[in-house]
């Protein structure tokens, strides 16, 4: 019964986000919670088993960091010196910050490059009077992109390097890298390709933009350099964060702590956590609770271990069918769960007389990572990105997002397969 219950509220809190008749921040929370009433899981399932804490902490540090700096006319001076590099020219704009996002997603990780870099982009257009939605929306496909490509990038490839030991930074760049740069060649060009007619920038418009003086946007002063110093050093810190032995939850919270406390002269913290995305906030914590739901019930497990059966110990099939499962399965329920369920059953996959799960891992880490780009609430920094354009009146659908990102899961998949085989699997055909 408690099966059939879950599904259901799951089924139609879905439909709700899809059809953004109601705030989805309202219909996540109350999918959960009506989850909560009916006994599919507990108060304490829920908030110490279910939702991570470590996302929210390291969303909300993050959301500090980049509100305090933006009051100084940061992201301005990064916008106008990007743009004037290109000189305004719309398509080669949307191709240099697709590609920043891309790299800063793999170094950094994609839901802190997102935080970044789409107050740059929304500053950006706004001076160019042309559309954010392509950039946004390009924001969050090569973010999920760029961040398949190493163990710091996503969280999914961060659950499989805690749980595979032999696995390490270079591992996950060196195997998945490869493939990575290819479908950012592929998909660029496609997208440039797609928008090329929906970015036009009025030759007025460019001409104001290289006339434009970076500098004259900063506000120079003590806050300034207190706040572009803390970010710089909480960067700094993801980048250092395995020599460390410190998590990018805590040096995130170390560095809007203490950005908190070294600029309490210059501003009220409360009018700081105004600037908070309360909404996306609360739409991960009903998310996180509605999926606990299904994991409590057993559907996700479920769902993992009929992957693997129906492949029978076979290699080349196992990888193929946890590739495209955890690809397209990934892109309607949190990709985070769903890899949660996948590795322990992976790990029994040694029983059927698998010694090389390597192959195994990779598929997964490409399904997974790549399969959030299937629909908003595939990735985190999907859900991030959405939230932050609809603040600033830039709002995008969800089926808008779902009818470029699943044909871009589609040829991801593809693309990848043939990397699988030609790289790892032709040894067992």
């Amino acid at each position: 019964m408690n099966v059939t219950l879950a599904f259901i509220i799951f089924l139609i809190s879905y439909i709700g986000i899809m059809t953004e008749k109601i705030n989805r921040a309202l219909v996540a929370c109350c999918g959960g919670v009506i989850m909560l009433v009916l006994g599919i899981l507990n108060v304490e399932q829920a908030f110490f088993e279910h939702v991570d804490w470590n996302t929210i902490a390291l969303l909300f540090s993050m959301m500090i960091l980049v509100s305090i700096t933006s009051q100084n006319g940061v992201f301005e001076y990064i916008a106008i010196k990007l743009a004037q590099q290109v000189k305004g020219k719309s398509v080669p704009l949307l191709v240099v910050m697709s590609t920043i996002t891309a790299i800063g997603s793999a170094f950094l990780d994609n839901v802190t490059t997102v935080l970044l870099l789409v107050p740059i982009i929304i500053t950006l257009t706004n001076m160019l009077n042309v559309t954010s939605v392509p950039f946004l929306i390009s924001a969050i496909l090569f973010s999920n992109i760029g961040g398949t490509s190493t163990l710091i990038g996503d969280p999914p490839n961060i659950m499989i390097g805690q749980a595979v030991e032999h696995l390490d930074f270079n591992d996950f760049l060196f195997h998945l890298g490869p493939v990575v740069v290819l479908i950012y060649i592929v998909v660029i060009g496609g997208i440039s390709f797609f928008y090329r007619n929906a970015l036009h920038i009025s030759d007025d418009k460019r001409e104001e933009l290289m006339n434009l003086d970076p500098n004259s946007f900063l506000k120079i002063g003590p806050m300034l350099y207190k706040s572009v110093a803390v970010l710089l050093v909480t960067i700094m810190g993801f980048l250092l964060h395995p020599f460390l032995h410190l998590d990018l939850t805590t040096v995130a919270m170390c560095g809007a702590l203490l950005l908190l406390l070294i600029t309490t002269k210059e501003q009220e913290i409360e009018e700081v956590f105004k600037s908070v995305e309360w909404v996306t906030l609360f739409f991960f914590i009903g998310l996180f609770i509605l999926v606990g739901g299904l994991i409590e019930v057993g559907i996700i497990d479920e769902m993992a271990r009929a992957i693997l059966s129906y492949t029978e110990g076979d290699v080349p099939k196992t990888t193929i069918v946890i590739l495209w499962g955890s690809g397209l399965l990934s892109g309607f329920v949190d990709n985070i769960p769903f890899v949660a369920a996948m590795i322990p059953v992976i790990m029994e996959f040694k029983e059927y007389g698998i010694q090389n799960l390597d192959p195994l891992w990779w598929a997964l880490a490409l399904g997974s990572c790549l399969g959030g780009n299937a629909t908003l609430i595939g990735a985190s920094a999907n859900v991030i990105v959405a939230g932050l354009a609809a603040k600033s009146n830039n709002h995008f659908s969800f089926i808008q997002f779902f009818l470029i990102g699943f044909p871009v899961v589609i040829i991801s998949l593809i693309i990848a397969t043939i990397y699988l085989i030609l790289r790892y699997l032709l040894a067992y055909l």
